[in-house]
């Protein structure tokens, strides 16, 4: 197969479609067609990078034949023939998917140049949502950070449901992550173009909390002076993020259970009904199922959002992870503040690894800004730790993590945990947070053996 660059030359005058053939076939692989019927059967066997097409033709023309095109291969790039040339009919042509407008007789240099032009601009987005994609494999969701298995299976849930339409509760201790795990399935779905709209929902009461989801007409209530949409209207075509929807009113789970089943409602105030299609995403830090069981929640609103279930682990059961939270928010902190830290004393580690994380990964950040912002010296030593981290008591596992580098970080968590666990890999990597093939591949790496 030719690595050239794929031209359909679509014209019903033989002399110019030809000659335009002859031109491009010294830099590029050309198909011709003589109509528009026969230039969609082309697109349809075979995969074509530009069409250059006249405007004016028989029974199709140009500005049809691109839009008949793009439907089904939106990727296409379109350029438009013309010999009645001038501003509005580029205009036009523009406004039907064409990307760049040429008149005949074409000057061959100009085309040329054109050609070049946008190839390259379709190469470079080409190689942009590749890199998206390769970053998104390699470091997860965006500023979700983890490679621990408890994490990793977490990403590829949020891969594989991101592209359905199903409703999924995210699970987790507050701090875990759950709002950023929310963005990654929008984004990762084909709504990420529409808006991602968060509510909050313990921090408002259950009048305003209905308000606030379904808008109101105007004079619905004291202060109600206009008509004003709802957080489900503003997430037409995107997403509705619900965090906290365990704190909810039950007279709201009802309207939240119609908007789901229905995608209708109606505006506090108001008997217009209201159709939208936003696809629901919900978080919370309680156990739904004994809410459930102890009647503080609609069972049929539990199964409605119990679609899929993303459960994130705390803090202290991926202590593995810690170390490259660090040094993901040291140097966030160091760029944001002007800072040059270069990471944190052996004894400060200790500390941060031992001690148990209540508030999970929002805590650890937290902390990080504050020792960046009033450490004094090059490296974050205990005295710059918060006094209640300082002050942690001994109990559960400790990593002591010796050097401050990230590569002696590891190592001397490897040596540690394999030597609390008795040289038992299994056991260590459980410790780790990693796969036992991670450690495998870690003593490996770095040519020391397990320690009895």
């Amino acid at each position: 197969m030719s690595d050239k660059p794929v031209i359909l030359v679509v014209d019903d005058e033989k002399n110019t479609r030809e000659g335009l053939a002859r031109a491009l076939k010294r830099s590029y692989a050309v198909h011709t067609a003589e109509s528009g019927a026969a230039a969609l059967e082309i697109l349809s066997e075979n995969h074509v990078d530009v069409m250059l097409s006249d405007l004016r033709m028989p029974v199709m023309d140009g500005m049809t034949l691109i839009q008949r095109a793009l439907a089904s291969s939106p990727e296409l790039v379109c350029i438009l023939l013309t010999a009645y040339g001038s501003m509005e009919t580029a205009v036009e042509a523009m406004r039907h998917g064409a990307t760049d407008f040429l008149t005949k007789p074409v000057n061959l240099k100009e085309l040329e140049l054109v050609l070049e032009r946008v190839l390259r601009s379709r190469q470079a987005e080409t190689e942009n949502r590749q890199l998206r994609e390769q970053l998104d494999s390699k470091f997860g969701m965006e500023n979700i950070i983890g490679n621990s298995p408890q994490m990793q299976e977490v990403f590829d849930t949020v891969r594989q449901v991101a592209a359905s339409r199903a409703t999924v509760l995210i699970q987790g201790e507050s701090g875990t992550g759950k709002e950023l795990v929310a963005k990654a399935i929008h984004q990762l779905s084909s709504r990420n173009k529409a808006t991602f709209v968060p509510v909050h929902c313990a921090a408002l009461s259950s009048t305003l909390l209905e308000s606030e989801l379904f808008g109101h007409e105007k004079g619905a209530f004291t202060g109600a002076t206009e008509r004003r949409k709802g957080r489900f209207e503003m997430a037409d075509g995107g997403t509705l993020f619900l965090d906290e929807i365990g704190e909810i009113d039950s007279s709201v789970q009802v309207k939240i259970l119609r908007a789901l089943e229905e995608r209708t409602f109606e505006r506090v105030g108001g008997q217009e009904t209201v159709e939208v299609d936003a696809r629901l995403v919900a978080a919370t830090n309680r156990d739904l199922k004994q809410m459930v069981a102890d009647g503080d929640f609609r069972e049929d609103l539990f199964y409605r959002l119990y679609v899929v279930a993303i459960t994130l682990p705390p803090l202290r059961e991926r202590v593995g992870d810690i170390p490259l939270l660090l040094k993901h928010y040291l140097d966030e902190f160091n760029a944001e503040n002007g800072r040059d830290i270069e990471g944190f004393a052996p004894e400060a580690l200790d500390l941060l690894t031992s001690y148990n994380w209540p508030g999970n990964v929002r805590e650890l950040r937290n902390v990080v800004e504050q020792t960046v912002v009033l450490s004094r010296g090059k490296r974050i030593g205990a005295r710059d730790l918060p006094v209640h981290i300082r002050e942690v008591s001994s109990e559960g596992p400790v990593v002591s993590l010796g050097n401050g580098t990230l590569e002696d970080l590891e190592k001397q968590a490897l040596m540690q945990a394999l030597k609390a666990c008795a040289g038992n890999r299994t056991r260590a990597a459980e410790q780790l947070g990693i796969s036992r093939r991670t450690l495998h591949r870690k003593i490996a790496e770095y040519g020391f053996e397990e320690l009895k």
